[in-house]
């Protein structure tokens, strides 16, 4: 059929961009030198930490995370993301929870300092901890 004989022509429109995705916010908040051991990634680049939490997560999601650490006057704000998933009913007892990989600025440099400061020769202890 021609356009004279009824038939559109069909219209081309642009879609919409999606709305950005906000990352979750997560807060942690670590009293105690053990429980720091026992969440602290150190196999990672620029170190990480595990929060427990029962929302689901993917790896490669960003997160948001406000960590109260130990005797620190401040929290620390870390925009990080998630590498690491242990799922509800893990095997040999493993907390459910995620492993937030640090950024590679100062902030990530700077918890990952004060989280090694804070944690000095037990860095090389090979109790287990969360994720290893």
């Amino acid at each position: 059929m021609s356009e004279q004989q009824g038939e559109v022509a069909p219209q081309v429109t642009q879609a919409s961009p999606a709305p950005a995705v906000r990352p979750s916010v997560l807060s942690l908040a670590i009293r105690e030198r053990s429980a720091l051991y026992s969440a602290y990634m150190p196999f990672l680049k620029n170190g990480g930490i595990f929060v427990p939490t029962s929302r689901p997560f993917k790896i490669g999601d960003e997160v948001f995370l406000l960590l109260d650490l130990m005797d620190e006057p401040a929290k620390f704000q870390i925009a990080g993301t998630i590498v690491w998933v242990t799922p509800a009913g893990a095997s040999h007892g493993r907390v459910q929870g995620i492993g937030i990989h640090f950024p590679e600025d100062e902030t990530g440099t700077r918890v990952r300092l004060t989280i090694e400061k804070h944690l000095g020769s037990a860095l090389s202890s090979s109790r287990p901890t969360h994720t290893l």
